[in-house]
């Protein structure tokens, strides 16, 4: 059997919860507040983001154990094929591939989204055409571009760096999120009387709280970026499910102070009536003046470089576990011949997420928005094993190096993969508060496809391989999976 290539152990505890924390925040708590805030008013969103909370919670309780018990790089891919099998692992594998690469293209969009709002004069000189109503600039382009550049090589530099600045970045945004809260509240004419009315006069409040319950997964992502680093731990696994729950609950506060320090500054129904491109920022620079914009620019500039720099890190990783399995190219499975890093990964997700800004931001929020599905199938698959591996009792199939009695964790297991098919229902169900658009239907659908013809290309190939070699390659044990599926 060929021996399994690894990666090195370099990542320290606090390192890898800056990636949960750090991922879980990106763009979306500086940018879109107001958006937010016209579907589900002040209120209505963090009840949504609460609520939201407490079932990724759920869910990371099926990951904090399969983390322990299964360190490795890939984390969902190798869940699902431990209860599932090769076919499963491929699709969960798949569709989380297409996440977390939007992801990071969406996360470089966005600087050139802020440079676009401070610096106007610099990004529109270079007028190239219009899509879905959206001006594409070249400059714009060239922002996103060096910055994909600047965090794909310093990936490949190493999990040192790439930790190191990870915990620095979270740590400024912290701080810098806490300082616009105090300054907005502060200053006169502002205040909790602005946050009135607490949800939309046109919605119940059930359905505006649905709304953004819905976009959880989408919201929450990052946190899962955790297995995908297994297994470069250099603490014991078990410790993976303390930093989980604390990087969920900071993201939980974190968006819960952007949206009421925007909504405390005027109230926030005519702030929306305004229709700024960046909402949040146009409020807080015309209350607080340029040190305000500063602030919060930094705040938004760290939460992008922590969402680029953990997603890269997870892509690569994944992209990384899917090729040692032999599902994919055997390039991606080779490491930096100095670093020990998975660079051809690294170089793949920052070369296809440049090619997003010339396709303007709204063609891109549309794929953004189908990756939220495949989010959620990675939660379901992650669920699913978790309820397959709890047991009630010892009695009948039972492995001990496997399988856990705990009835509690049995049944929490089965809610988060319920929570799970929830929120694929929720943007697949016409009707629904959170339907997607037709764009992103369209989209997901064009993935699909593109995914199935894949799989058929390399189903003959990646069928022949044999079970126990199949479970060395990705679980790194030969007997882990009873049945040959």
């Amino acid at each position: 059997m060929k021996e399994r290539t690894t990666l090195k152990k370099s990542f320290k505890a606090h390192w890898i919860w800056a990636i949960a924390l750090g991922s879980s925040i990106g763009w979306g708590a500086f940018v879109q507040p107001t958006t937010w805030m016209g579907s589900a008013g002040p209120l209505g969103v963090i009840i949504g983001f609460g609520i939201g909370a407490l079932l990724m919670m759920l869910i990371a309780v099926s990951y904090g154990f399969l983390i322990k018990s299964f360190p490795v790089s890939g984390g969902e891919f190798a869940y699902s094929f431990v209860s599932l099998g090769r076919t499963h692992a491929f699709i969960c594998g798949w569709f989380l591939t297409l996440g977390y690469i939007c992801i990071v293209a969406l996360n470089a969009s966005a600087f050139s989204l802020m440079f676009k709002f401070i610096f106007p004069k610099v990004i529109e000189t270079f007028h190239l055409y219009q899509i879905a109503g959206w001006d594409v600039y070249g400059m714009e382009i060239i922002i996103a571009t060096v910055l994909l550049v600047i965090f794909g090589y310093s990936n490949i530099r190493g999990t040192g760096l790439s930790g190191r600045i990870q915990f620095i970045f979270c740590g400024v945004m912290i701080l810098s999120v806490i300082g616009l809260a105090f300054m907005v509240g502060v200053q006169p004419g502002s205040g909790l009387s602005n946050v009135k009315p607490l949800f939309p006069p046109d919605k119940t409040a059930l359905a505006a709280i649905i709304s953004i319950v819905a976009i959880a997964p989408w919201a929450f992502v990052g946190f899962d970026n955790i297995p995908q680093a297994a297994e470069e731990f250099k603490f014991p696994s078990s410790k993976a499910f303390t930093l989980i729950i604390l990087a969920i609950f900071f993201a939980a506060v974190l968006y819960s102070l952007m949206i009421m320090t925007t909504a405390m500054i005027e109230p926030w129904q005519g702030l929306i009536a305004k229709d700024h491109v960046w909402g949040t920022g146009a409020a807080i620079g015309e209350l607080l003046g340029p040190i305000g914009l500063l602030i919060l620019a930094v705040a938004l500039s760290m939460g992008i470089f922590t969402g680029l720099n953990g997603f890269i890190i997870s892509s690569s990783r994944l992209l990384f576990a899917m090729s040692r399995a032999k599902i994919l190219p055997e390039a991606f499975s080779k490491l930096h011949p100095k670093y020990k890093t998975p660079y051809i990964g690294i170089i793949f997700t920052s070369v296809i997420a440049m090619f997003a800004p010339w396709f303007g931001r709204e063609a891109l929020l549309w794929v953004v928005d189908m990756s939220s599905i495949g989010v959620s199938i990675a939660y379901f698959y992650t669920c699913y094993t978790a309820f397959t591996l709890f047991k009630v009792s010892m009695k009948g199939d039972f492995d001990p190096a496997i399988h856990t009695v705990s009835p509690f964790k049995k049944a929490v297991a089965g809610f988060g993969a319920l929570a799970s098919i929830i929120f694929i229902g929720l943007l697949l169900i016409p009707g629904s508060p959170a339907f997607l658009g037709m764009e992103s239907r369209i989209a997901l659908i064009a993935w699909m496809l593109l995914g199935f013809v894949f799989y058929l290309a390399k189903r003959t190939e990646f069928n022949r391989i044999p079970k126990k070699e199949l479970n060395y390659l990705i679980l790194g044990k030969e007997k882990i999976v009873s049945e040959d599926k």
